[in-house]
Parts: structure tokens; C-alpha cells; sequence
């Protein structure tokens, strides 16, 4: 086991695609490990501030560019992956942003954003996701200026413009995370809800848990959801390691469920062995803990050797 995580965290590292194979119940299972999505904020403004931290803390990795040297530093953006003073156009050029990807424009002003837009739908493939902060107005003002331009109406559509989820924000906090959970939303749109099939469902790049499983020098054991029915608190391929001192990484929903798995991988460690585990998240014990979600986990727990 231990050789296989560390197989999959080189590659995570390096910002890869990564799988681990998991056999429980003579049924093989397969954890992917999916690398982070870049996300560009062209602008980097007040709603950008708070864009980039919310995104960083969902796993986006974040990119911000601006052609003012006061609002583009690493200092005020502490989050970011990256962040790049310089004008649009050549920005996005060098950033070459695909369909991987997701971009939202948030200069400070129109002409700024109409210079990102053209430079962005001049590309030969549209990004996973483009939004542009504006009123309801300018959006369709922008659409209609760019097509009368020539620019690809099927690719204007696709344009979120207002941005963000219509929660009636009103503060730059709240604006922005009506951006972000618009990210999420399109992040997830072909996650299926739940899954009893070998290939789970999560597939987050958990670089924490792995490097805390195979690099901190205590015997590990491993935590992995395999299985849901009904209400549960996380989906198939939560990860957990935990060892003998009962020090853990990761959560595969918390409350006394996640301890019960968490003390019978526990009892696993140095063992060379691995059991599952059937959790039910409707009994007693759960009731009284008011977690009574009413679903059922099949977990594997795991010596990780």
C-alpha cells in the first residue's frame, strides 16, 4: 500500500493525474486523484481578494493577473499559485488558458474587460468556464458588441455574465462567494451524487493526507469510503490516515461514525492486513450524537506498510 501512495503523490505533486487501486470484498476499486483546476482572475481588485482566497480554500489553484504593480504582488494574494503584473492580452497569451480551465474577468473597467474577452474567445478552444463581473445590461451589451464583431455567438452564450449564483449578494465577501459556488457548481455539474460503481465518485488531489500517509516517519493505517446508500456526509473515495497516536488527516465525515472506522484502522496498524467496515449512519449511537443522516458507508481500512 505504501508503495502505491507514493507512486500517486509523485504524481500529484507534479500536478498530474493519479489513480489507486483498491481491493475489497474480491471487488476492485479505483481512487483518482484529479489535479487541482487552475482558475484565472484577470483583475485584481477588492472582489478578486476574496475570490482567491474562497477558491484556494475549495482547491482551485489560483492565478491573478493585473497591469497595476499595486494590485498585483504575491503580498496581497497570499493564495495564489501565481500572480502576474502585466497587461491582458500578452497575460493571457502566456498563460494559454484551455478547456480545463476557469476564467473570470474582474478588471476595473469596460474597455479592460472587452480587451480580456476578445483575447480570450480569439482562442482556438473555450475555457471550461468564462465570467465576466458586470450588471445584467453590460453583459448583454458585451454579448452583442462581440458578435457584431464576429466573435462566435455559441462561445458568447456560454458567457456567465452577471457573475456568480444569483444569492442577492450585496458585500464584496458575499459577492464573491456567489462566485465561487458558481465554480463549484460547474466543477460538479457531471459529478454523479452517488455512485456504487468501482470508479469513486471524490477524486480531489488529497496531496495533505497522502504526503501525512507515506512521508511522516509513523506507521499509518488508511480510511477510504467505498460505498454509499442514502444520506451520508461524504461520497465514495474520502480519505482518512490516522496512527498509533491517533493523529489524523483527512475526514470521512467526522462525529462517531468516523470515529469507529478511525479505532478499527487503529487496531490495523503494523499488521500487513486490511478489513472493510459497514457503517451505519442510522443507529443508536448515531442518534444520539445527532448525526442520524440516515445512510450507510462501506469502508476499507487499511495497514499502510
Amino acid at each position: 500500500m505504501k508503495s502505491k501512495l507514493k507512486e500517486v503523490l509523485t504524481q500529484v505533486r507534479s500536478g498530474r493525474a493519479a489513480e489507486l487501486s483498491l481491493e475489497a470484498n474480491e471487488q476492485s476499486y479505483i481512487r483518482r486523484f484529479q489535479p487541482r483546476e487552475r482558475l484565472i482572475l484577470l483583475g485584481g481588485g477588492h472582489i478578486a481578494l476574496h475570490t482567491c482566497t474562497l477558491a484556494a480554500r475549495l482547491g482551485f489553484a489560483v492565478t491573478v493577473v493585473d497591469d497595476r504593480a499595486a494590485f498585483a504582488s504575491p503580498q496581497r494574494f497570499p493564495d495564489a499559485e501565481a500572480v502576474l503584473c502585466q497587461d491582458f492580452a500578452p497575460a493571457i497569451a502566456q498563460l494559454a488558458p484551455g478547456p480545463g480551465d476557469f476564467v473570470a474577468v474582474m478588471t476595473r473597467g469596460h474597455r479592460s474587460d472587452g480587451a480580456c474577452l476578445r483575447a480570450l474567445l480569439s482562442r482556438p478552444e473555450p475555457t471550461r468556464y468564462l465570467g465576466m463581473v458586470s450588471s445584467r445590461k453590460r453583459g448583454i451589451e458585451m454579448r452583442r458588441a462581440l458578435e457584431a464583431e464576429g466573435f462566435d455567438p455559441a462561445r458568447l452564450a456560454e458567457l456567465h455574465s452577471p457573475i456568480g449564483l444569483p444569492i442577492n449578494a450585496i458585500t464584496l465577501e458575499e459577492i464573491a462567494v456567489s462566485i465561487v459556488a458558481e465554480l463549484v457548481q460547474v466543477r460538479r455539474a457531471d459529478t454523479p451524487r452517488r455512485s456504487h460503481s468501482t470508479l469513486l465518485t471524490q477524486t480531489d488531489p488529497e496531496q495533505d493526507v497522502l504526503e501525512f500517509a507515506v512521508e511522516d516517519p509513523e506507521p499509518k493505517a488508511l480510511v477510504v469510503v467505498l460505498e454509499t446508500r442514502g444520506s451520508t456526509p461524504v461520497k465514495p473515495g474520502a480519505l482518512l490516515a490516522v496512527d498509533r497516536s491517533l493523529r489524523i488527516a483527512g475526514t470521512i465525515g467526522g462525529g462517531c461514525a468516523e470515529s469507529a472506522c478511525m479505532r478499527q484502522a487503529w487496531r490495523l496498524i503494523g499488521t500487513g492486513t486490511q478489513r472493510t467496515l459497514t457503517v451505519s449512519l442510522n443507529d443508536d449511537d448515531a442518534q444520539d450524537q445527532g448525526m442520524a443522516c440516515g445512510g450507510e458507508m462501506l469502508v476499507l481500512a487499511a495497514d499502510v506498510c
